[in-house]
């Protein structure tokens, strides 16, 4: 599987000049190229190299593969969207590859328009592991006054089992997910964090002053790195948990909630910044890596039937937190008896589609996680 690796470089003031430099030459070539592009309507790579390649090379004093990068970056935008001409930004990133980026012990030596430059990276100890296995181009971007490369690299995933069982995983606001044997993962302080966020920037903005406005820009990307690591600790514990009990993670198949859900216009805050695709995103990549299998289910109705029973009743949610079945009288928290319905889901799913002759299997896994259910109600 392919992942992104990050990497910070430390350039001497000289260098960062020539990178800015080099940025800002690349993506006025970018721009000159998407002119032509959309003034002759061509917008593959092979025909937009024979029709600008010897130009650009000239107007911009760019080295040849370079132009080949820019080339790519163009016909790449166009593949996304040919309804309008294309714009990129002075300071876009750049892709380089093995012809005009090397890798060294500490360093590396990249291409800018001052000449080659060797310049110091810095990364993780789990990054530099990483980028033994690098393949492909290496982004150069510049973001916050920091310059980055970000690297791509081919991880070898473990071979996927054959799940007989499913970690079920309801996905909230208050608990940011939950799973059917209870671990609750709370995004109270999340949610906080968020909230303070919220009234400072508005505070910020009203105030409008030079010292406001740079307080601002310092933590625009904050509250967004603050999520990214929550999420990031979260599913790193749900496949934890799957890998060692050997069972596959069944998510919730929230695509478009946002656009189905009507909520007051606070309730419309919360749902808007739930960053529940991230976490479903970080779950399916770091369990693919583990061999975990991973179901996206329908959360229809999972809120509302008894994981003990079967029956569907809204009333069986007295409120928020609870689940009290109108039909069995099965009691437990309302988040990890969605879980636990999440779960069959998942086995039925995956039964489904990998062992279609499995029924049985199906059928006493239902039957035992029923039975699990009823006998903790009892207790």
């Amino acid at each position: 599987m392919r992942l992104t690796v990050p990497v910070q470089l430390r350039p001497t003031t000289e260098q960062a000049r020539g990178l800015r430099e080099t940025l800002e030459r690349a993506n006025a070539a970018a721009n000159a190229i998407s002119e032509v592009a959309w003034r002759e309507q061509t917008f593959g790579q092979y025909a937009l190299h024979h029709l600008i390649y010897h130009d650009i090379r000239e107007r911009f004093d760019l080295s040849a593969q370079v132009v080949v990068r820019v080339i790519s970056k163009v016909a790449d935008a166009y593949k996304l969207d040919r309804k309008v001409q294309r714009v990129f930004r002075p300071l876009g990133s750049l892709a380089y590859d093995d012809r005009i980026l090397r890798y060294l012990t500490d360093t590396v030596s990249i291409w800018t328009t001052a000449g080659r430059q060797r310049i110091p990276f810095v990364c993780g100890g789990r990054q530099r592991e990483l980028l033994a296995s690098r393949q492909g181009e290496s982004d150069l971007v510049y973001r916050d006054g920091r310059w980055y490369l970000y690297v791509t690299v081919n991880v070898v995933e473990d071979q996927t089992f054959d799940p007989k069982a499913f970690v079920g995983v309801d996905l909230g606001i208050a608990n940011i997910a939950t799973t059917g044997e209870g671990t609750r993962h709370s995004g109270s302080h999340l949610n906080r964090v968020r909230h303070r966020s919220r009234h400072l920037r508005a505070k910020l903005q009203r105030k409008g002053t030079k010292s406001a406005k740079r307080l601002l820009k310092h933590r625009r990307r904050k509250e967004g790195r603050f999520a990214r690591d929550v999420n990031h600790c979260i599913s790193k514990r749900i496949v934890a948990e799957a890998q060692g009990t050997h069972r596959g993670i069944a998510l919730e198949d929230l695509e478009g909630i946002r656009g189905r859900v009507r909520l007051r216009k606070p309730q419309r805050v919360t749902l808007h910044s739930w960053s529940f695709h991230q976490l479903g995103t970080f779950v399916a990549y770091k369990a693919e890596r583990a061999g975990v299998p991973v179901v996206h289910v329908d959360p229809a109705y999972t809120s509302q039937m008894c994981s003990a029973c079967g029956a569907i009743d809204e009333a069986s949610r007295p409120n928020q937190a609870t689940y009290l079945c109108t039909s069995c009288g099965f009691a437990e928290s309302a988040d990890v008896n969605a879980a636990r319905n999440i779960a069959q889901r998942g086995v039925e799913g995956w039964a489904a589609v990998n062992r279609p002759n499995a029924r049985e299997t199906v059928e006493t896994q239902h039957h035992s996680t029923r039975k699990l259910s009823a006998s903790a109600s009892s207790c």
